[in-house]
């Protein structure tokens, strides 16, 4: 049930910074899963983890980061990225650790693809009227926020399943010293 809860959570996380950023969460992810024992990607999502497609996430990356921080630029890539972000998110959920087996494919796909275009249509909604207010001043104020928001989300959400277990060992351990403090503090009055 936890395994479950915690593979959905990390699935919504992974699609939501997708619609954020294409290429971030799906580099983290692939770089992770290639050097690390946290995610293991199942066919057909296991060949994020190739070399060159590492490498093709990694310059497509860097384009997008200049192009975002360009108020001209940034206009045409959230046209471009309409496609790309939903569709990022919809592999990422997917291809996320468990999520696959305990759910349809289809309907995670549809998830990633919801999620992640939801979050999109707001940014390229909202993105023009901080580039038209600012006269494209803070363009790359925003977008450094954005990167770094989906750079943490997608962190979180490949540690989910660690800090689940974090924190119910923390509330174990708590439990455990709230009873003998409660047992000690009976003994005591007695």
């Amino acid at each position: 049930m936890i395994e479950a809860l915690s593979g959905i959570l990390s699935a919504f996380g992974l699609s939501a910074s997708a619609g954020l950023n294409a290429y971030l969460p799906l580099l983290i992810v692939a770089l992770v899963a290639r050097f690390t024992d946290l995610i293991t990607l199942g066919p057909p999502y296991h060949h994020l983890t190739s070399g060159w497609v590492i490498l093709v996430l990694a310059v497509l990356l860097v384009i997008e980061l200049f192009a975002d921080r360009i108020a001209v630029l940034d206009s045409a890539n959230d046209v471009l990225q309409t496609f790309i972000r939903p569709t990022a998110g919809a592999i990422l959920f997917a291809a996320s650790a468990n999520v696959i087996s305990d759910m349809h494919p289809v309907l995670a796909l549809v998830c990633g693809l919801v999620v992640a275009g939801g979050i999109h249509a707001a940014k390229a909604t909202l993105r023009p009227v901080v580039t038209g207010a600012s006269g494209g001043v803070l363009n790359p104020v925003v977008s450094t926020v954005e990167d770094v928001a989906a750079f943490v989300l997608t962190l979180i959400s490949i540690l989910i399943p660690l800090l689940i277990g974090f924190l119910l060992g923390a509330i174990l351990v708590g439990g455990l010293w709230w009873l003998r403090r409660r047992g000690s503090r009976r003994a005591q009055s007695s």
